[in-house]
């Protein structure tokens, strides 16, 4: 009978009772193994190198140094998957910044079954981020100049993007390399409620694109960008005045609600050959059908590879099923977007 390796696991949180409530749920799993817990960085640090852990749960609100400052010295010299512990707030996107792989909302006391809620979520997570690749693409992106062409229909395009695990800092770094005049952008970025509006305001105050989260019934168009809700489906439609979404709450598609595959099929029946399709990292395979409908339909369609995934797994199906046209690098893809466009970086 084949042995499958246990996720080691670190938990770091100033909280001796979270720490121990976390220790005794995480045991309850026959995949992950508690190695040791921590209550500050400096103890983490020591962990760390004595128990080289395969995830890390880190409390962004610690004393001595906080969670992102830990992060920051932590990534470049001893890179490693980490799960990000916090309450709401704009710290969890410093944090992702920072090279944490995903993060998990802190459960409300007062709300009945969010404790069993928070468990399972960060579970599922820590089984995610032992899968993914950190440390190892994070780059300078240059800005971009557009360069119009006459035969560019940007005004009838449309960019769709989709992604998981990894995929917050992956838009960032293709959104805000992008140019002020590129056609309508549509972001499906599997994230919870509260958590998608802090993103689309943080890309808006990053980027010379318009950013917003979705509300039903805005209009796509050229030089603005629209994030899927957390628990909204988005979709594309049209009227005699051109595109606009629909977004609505409804039952999870592919596993998810936003579901990529719900915005990809979306594009491909309303927009068809005018539209470009870009899966990125994740785990799972939302997105990869929906895809491959887009390229069936005339729509060109990029994935991002294997070696600057965070978790490869949407991208890799995407491309195994025949829905993606050209695999590249995150650092490759605004160019190719351009070209495509006959735009110039």
């Amino acid at each position: 009978m084949k042995v499958t390796r246990k996720i080691k696991v670190l938990i770091v949180d100033d909280s001796l009772l979270f720490r121990e409530t976390l220790a005794r749920e995480f045991a309850k799993d026959f995949g992950i193994e508690v190695i040791g817990t921590a209550s500050d960085p400096f103890m983490a640090r020591d962990k760390i190198l004595e128990l080289k852990p395969d995830v890390v749960t880190l409390d962004v609100e610690m004393p001595k140094m906080d969670g992102i400052e830990f992060l920051k010295k932590l990534m470049p010299q001893y890179p490693l998957p980490v799960i990000v512990v916090s309450s709401v707030g704009n710290n969890v996107f410093e944090a992702l910044n920072a090279g944490a792989v995903d993060f998990v909302t802190k459960p409300d006391a007062a709300k009945k079954g969010s404790m069993n809620s928070f468990i399972n979520e960060l579970i599922v997570k820590i089984k995610i981020a032992s899968t993914a690749q950190v440390g190892q693409f994070k780059k300078d992106y240059v800005s971009a100049k557009l360069v119009t062409d006459k035969g560019t229909d940007i005004a009838n395009t449309i960019l769709a993007i989709g992604a998981s695990t990894g995929g917050t800092e992956a838009i960032y770094n293709i959104i805000k390399t992008l140019p002020r005049d590129m056609p309508g952008i549509l972001i499906v970025q599997h994230m919870p409620p509260v958590f998608t509006k802090m993103y689309a305001d943080r890309l808006n105050n990053s980027c010379k694109l318009e950013v917003k989260e979705a509300a039903d019934g805005d209009l796509v168009k050229p030089g603005r960008v629209l994030v899927a809700a957390g628990d909204f489906h988005m979709r594309l439609a049209k009227s005699a005045s051109g595109y606009f979404v629909k977004c609505a709450r409804g039952e999870k598609v592919s596993g998810h609600c936003p579901s990529v595959d719900v915005l990809f099929d979306s594009v491909a029946e309303v927009a068809k050959n005018k539209a470009i399709g870009v899966i990125l990292t994740g785990m799972g395979s939302d997105g990869a059908k929906g895809l491959l409908n887009m390229k069936k339909q005339g729509a060109y369609t990029i994935g991002q590879d294997e070696k600057t995934s965070v978790v490869y797994g949407m991208p890799m199906v995407a491309y195994n099923i025949g829905a993606v046209d050209k695999q590249l690098p995150l650092d490759k893809i605004p160019q190719e977007i351009c070209d495509h466009l006959a735009l110039e970086l």
